[in-house]
């Protein structure tokens, strides 16, 4: 195999690794502090709370901290089909952590994707994204990861296979897929625009679950937010364009703000790893950086569904029989909560009838809530969340195949049925 083949190879495999559940950004920076110089008392700490803002908003805590560990201790695994990555230790201790790092290293690696010692990244890390942060609030992040607590715990190394253990293959990836440089305000757009699409595509890095997966394994920016299946979690990140299969063209200002910061709207509701995003990252976000994000994504032109997704369902011959079964347990299991015609009881239970989410061309989140249920976030807008039993153990992949064509064709929903296979699919990959 020649080398340039085996480049390609490895930047496409390595680019699954970076599909991490994503979250959202805040603030254009303040006015940057000198190089060298620590500001004093007041001006520190204010350094120290927007650094917190921001580190929160980019949602570091998902990758940097294994659940019920301590913060920012690292060593959180991210299985991918290539092996497993684990995220470093970003403390502020001297020996395992960042506490010999400078602001300077500290930004060059959040602008190239460079370790302090000139090593690559792995995409799995944000940094395509992260590059567009001004250097002021990559300062503040800095500022208040200095000041944790500092945790003396060794960075795992990663655990991957030959050739994707090779950093210097990545150097095919980062040629394909990364463009260096901070974000440049459009001055035909509104400031509260710029400040959304600087949120949106920066420390928020949406774009890493919300856009498909071209042959290579990478993200095309001309399919931006156009949705797509996240390989290694199974759920289907849908389009956040104004496509009308499931973006947010016919959306208000209001859901799409109700969505991200409480987890809840009168649209929808958060499951899965949007759900981890909402509560370790939205939700603390300002009203006005959550608005300014959604004027932006409002103002995405929309795309076409994908013709050839690997999750879309072909058409089905015995859609009269499995509609009748579908009837007969949507009654049985589910009319109590979303109603006899899927309008549902909203805030608490959201509606099955005309919602994009259900419809779609892929079927694996509406497969995926029936088999496995699940929670939307409690948050401080929204403390006390209601949510969806599983059903796995109580239906069989007939069943529920079957009501979830029964949801996707009812009700004037004109979604496409689903296979007995694709249930087994995903139990087989999700339930244990």
């Amino acid at each position: 195999m020649n080398t340039t083949r085996l480049i390609k190879i490895v930047s496409a495999t390595l680019a699954l690794g970076a599909l991490a559940a994503g979250a959202l950004a805040p603030s254009l920076a303040q006015q940057q502090p000198k190089r060298g110089a620590q500001p004093a008392g007041n001006a520190q700490q204010a350094l120290i709370e927007r650094g917190k803002y921001l580190a929160q908003a980019g949602d570091c805590i998902a990758c940097h901290t294994v659940p019920g560990g301590k913060i920012f201790s690292g060593n959180r695994p991210m299985p991918t089909p290539f092996g497993t990555l684990y995220a470093p230790n970003i403390t502020p201790d001297r020996q395992t952590g960042i506490g010999d790092w400078t602001a300077d290293e500290f930004f060059k690696m959040m602008r190239t994707g460079r370790s302090r010692n000139g090593d690559l990244l792995y995409p799995a890390m944000p940094f395509a994204s992260y590059t567009k942060v001004t250097r002021a609030d990559t300062d503040a992040i800095f500022a208040y990861l200095r000041s944790v607590p500092p945790v003396r715990l060794a960075s795992r190394q990663h655990d991957l296979r030959f050739p994707y253990n090779n950093r210097a293959l990545l150097i095919g990836w980062r040629t394909l897929y990364f463009q260096e440089g901070e974000y440049v305000p459009d001055r035909s757009k509104s400031a509260e625009w710029n400040r959304g699409a600087y949120l949106v595509q920066g420390l928020g890095h949406c774009a890493m679950c919300h856009t498909p997966i071209n042959a290579l394994g990478g993200s095309s920016q001309e399919r931006a937010f156009q949705g797509g299946l996240i390989p290694m979690q199974n759920w289907y990140a849908p389009s956040l364009t104004s496509n009308k299969e499931a973006g947010l063209g016919t959306w208000e200002i209001q859901d799409i703000i109700d969505l991200l910061q409480k987890g809840v709207s009168n649209r929808g509701t958060v499951y899965g790893p949007m759900a981890e995003v909402t509560f370790n990252s939205l939700q603390f976000m300002t009203t006005e950086d959550v608005r300014a994000m959604a004027v932006y994504l409002k103002s995405l032109p929309a795309d076409q569904p994908l013709a050839n997704d690997p999750a879309a369902a072909p058409a089905r011959a015995n859609v009269t029989q499995q509609f009748t079964q579908g009837k007969r347990i949507y009654d049985a299991q589910c009319a109590s909560c979303h109603g006899a015609q899927g309008r549902g009881k909203l805030p608490h239970y959201p509606p099955l009838a005309a919602n994009q989410s259900i419809t779609m061309t892929s079927a694996v989140n509406p497969i995926r809530m029936v088999l496995n249920g699940g929670y939307p976030p409690g948050t401080r807008r929204n403390p006390m969340p209601y949510g969806m039993p599983p059903f796995a153990h109580e239906l069989n992949d007939s069943d529920i195949a079957a009501v979830v064509t029964y949801i996707r064709t009812a009700w004037g929903n004109r979604g496409a049925p689903v296979g007995v296979r694709e249930v087994n699919d995903l139990r087989a990959a999700t339930v244990e």
